[in-house]
């Protein structure tokens, strides 16, 4: 365990890739704008490190080369189970921005919510998996 949270065990790396795994967001200035209040240097050396570890990598954007698209790569998207089961046991425990209802659907049908995941991650659909807090 230790060696994981090494990798990607602090707050902003998790919701970087929660951001990149559900909310479909690429670009430094969607991350920036997310609602989360992280400050850009700590957003750039997040994405940094992200990158070093294998988890995300960068591409050139296709209508702007001056703008760089992030994505998980496999070993990112293998944190598929271990994000959900944050996200459920986050709307257990606390108080969540998604309804109970989307939680309970989302518990009850793991093994579809991660197929899914991953249907979007391998075709690069970038649609929200989940609505943004205040978006329902």
């Amino acid at each position: 365990m230790s060696i994981a949270l090494e990798v990607f065990g602090d707050r902003w790396s998790l919701l970087l890739v929660r951001d990149m795994m559900v909310r479909g967001l690429r670009t430094f200035k969607e991350f920036s704008e997310s609602g989360e209040g992280i400050a850009t240097n700590v957003l750039s050396d997040r994405l940094e490190k992200l990158e070093a570890a294998g988890i995300v990598a960068r591409d050139a954007d296709n209508t702007d080369g001056r703008r760089v698209n992030y994505r998980l790569t496999e070993r990112g998207i293998d944190l598929a189970p271990v994000m959900l089961e944050l996200l459920i046991w986050g709307a257990k425990h606390e108080h969540a921005g998604l309804p109970c209802s989307t939680i309970a659907k989302m518990a009850k049908n793991r093994e579809a919510v991660l197929a899914e995941v991953r249907r979007r991650w391998r075709k690069g659909d970038t649609t929200p998996l989940l609505p943004r807090p205040g978006a329902e």
